[in-house]
């Protein structure tokens, strides 16, 4: 086989099938499920997908190497289920596993391109957001980061051009949903590494990150959107360091 497709889910029935459409061209899909209950796995199986199952949650880094693991492809696409393949990074993807480019790569980049509440941001730090999706099958691993995992490769690393286009916040539900969860597990995160919390380090880190945002990233050039972008980029930061004070605080539960 020359590429496989790599990816994890949970309760994605909704994008998954957009997905995978994207990405027909591959020989292989392979799907690590962590317990979905809405028809997922079936969907998945019924697109051809093989698809592991795993009752344990090890954190992004370890459930994408799983599925990394599965793989059998010369090359790996790592992509999650809110994620879609371009044609023109299906060609530039094709060059690559075909040999055309030879340029000594183990892994490659692409442009990422998210939408917020339905509208693709073009500034605001978001794009091209550069990320590290293809590689040759055991040329590259995922740190075992529970949250922002990064692929790290063996070699040197190339550029593609074309876009992933990524379903990232369909409404303002899933944005504070996210910032919730992802909050909660980066403190955690910066507890274990000996971190530091405290109420004006949120407040701090939560100025800098709209500032960083709106301002030095331009996000006012996308428009209203881009404004509430950079305020639940804010949010997000800020209470990642009020939670991490607040596991810290005596007697205080683990979980804030």
């Amino acid at each position: 086989m020359r590429l496989s497709i790599a990816l994890i889910t949970f309760n994605e029935a909704a994008r998954l099938r957009a997905c995978l459409a994207s990405v027909a061209f591959a020989d292989e899909v392979v799907v690590v499920d962590n317990g979905s209950t809405d028809g997922t796995v079936e969907l998945a199986r019924s697109l051809g997908a093989r698809v592991l199952q795993t009752p344990d949650w090890p954190g992004f880094g370890i459930q994408k190497n799983r599925a990394v693991d599965m793989a059998g492809g010369d090359w790996v696409l790592s992509i999650d289920a809110d994620e879609q393949v371009t044609p023109e990074l299906r060609a530039q993807i094709l060059r690559v596993i075909d040999g055309a480019t030879k340029d000594g790569c183990v892994a490659y980049t692409v442009n990422r391109r998210s939408s917020y509440c339905g509208q693709y941001m073009l500034h605001s730090g978001w794009y091209p957001d550069r990320v590290l999706r293809l590689f040759r099958r055991g040329q590259a691993r995922f740190s075992d980061a529970a949250v922002h995992e990064s692929l790290q490769p063996s070699g040197p690393v190339g550029r593609l051009e074309g876009d992933l286009l990524h379903q990232s916040f369909a409404d303002f539900e899933t944005v504070l949903d996210k910032v919730n969860r992802y909050s909660t597990a980066s403190a955690k995160a910066l507890a274990a590494r000996g971190k530091q919390g405290s109420v004006t380090k949120a407040v701090a880190h939560g100025v800098w990150a709209f500032f960083r945002t709106y301002v030095l990233k331009r996000g006012f050039l996308d428009g209203q959107l881009g404004l509430a972008l950079a305020i639940s980029n804010a949010e997000g930061t800020y209470y990642r360091y009020l939670k991490l004070w607040l596991i810290q605080r005596p007697g205080r539960s683990a979980n804030p």
